[in-house]
């Protein structure tokens, strides 16, 4: 697809399918890879699902078509995500099969909390990943998007998740400067979240920080403990604390 067809409604890109027009994500964001570098004038975008739910996939390239052994995973392994099976080239490398109904699912997670990232564009790409990004993670929308509005008004890139499980995923597959947690969520709460990731070889530097209507002096010493940053009460901070200990922690939005 030329990348020229490409347009951002509502802050989501999409692009033209016969007479209906799709949302667009990228392969590399749904499973949560390193990013390629930017084809310069055309994107190869496979179209997965029915169209009640249908979407653009951007992905590297096309290579061929292959006939394959598809081979179940072995079980002790349990459900990975947006994957069904495994199959061997015939050079004996092995290759994993797409579950096409599961990847569907995650691009609506990812759409759901507000995620989707661009579809690389050069330069102007370039001038998003320059500016720090901020994840917000809280099962209250009220709490989400009351955060999430006041962050992004100071240029930080603000992206939500809807419980702890949803922000141990975002955390793992994306890229941010700043988690901000509540503590009592369902699936998973902010305590376990902040465990995880400062445990993580990878994520234990991110800063983490706590925003909980929890207020005793314990449920503060525990979310510390836990490796947070900072931890602020929702009864008793005001939208100046919440920016001043965001700008203590990772400075100013950037470009």
């Amino acid at each position: 697809m030329p990348r020229d067809q490409i347009e951002s409604v509502e802050g989501r890109e999409h692009f033209r399918f016969g007479d209906q027009q799709v949302g667009l994500v990228t392969a590399h964001q749904v499973l949560g890879v390193p990013d390629a570098p930017a084809a310069e004038a055309e994107v190869p975008v496979l179209v997965l699902g029915d169209k009640n739910s249908r979407y653009g996939v951007v992905i590297d390239r096309f290579l061929n078509e292959r006939e394959l052994v598809v081979l179940p995973l072995d079980p002790r392994l349990g459900k990975i995500k947006d994957i069904s099976a495994a199959a061997l080239m015939p050079d004996q490398s092995p290759v994993l099969i797409v579950d096409v109904d599961d990847m569907v699912r995650s691009i609506e997670l990812l759409v759901s909390g507000g995620r989707l990232a661009h579809v690389s564009r050069g330069d102007a790409t370039q001038g998003r990943k320059s500016r720090k990004r901020v994840l917000v993670v809280d099962d209250s929308l009220t709490v989400r998007e009351l955060v999430r509005k006041l962050i992004s008004s100071k240029g930080y890139v603000v992206e939500v998740a809807v419980d702890g499980m949803d922000g141990w995923n975002a955390v793992r597959t994306g890229n941010y400067d700043l988690v901000v947690t509540d503590v009592d969520m369902p699936r998973m709460d902010g305590i376990e979240l902040v465990n995880l990731i400062k445990k993580d070889t990878r994520l234990h530097s991110l800063p983490v920080m706590i925003v909980s209507y929890k207020d005793r002096e314990e449920d503060r010493q525990r979310g510390l403990e836990a490796g947070a940053d900072y931890y602020l009460t929702k009864g008793s901070f005001h939208d100046e604390t919440l920016l001043r200990a965001l700008q203590d922690l990772i400075g100013e939005a950037g470009a």
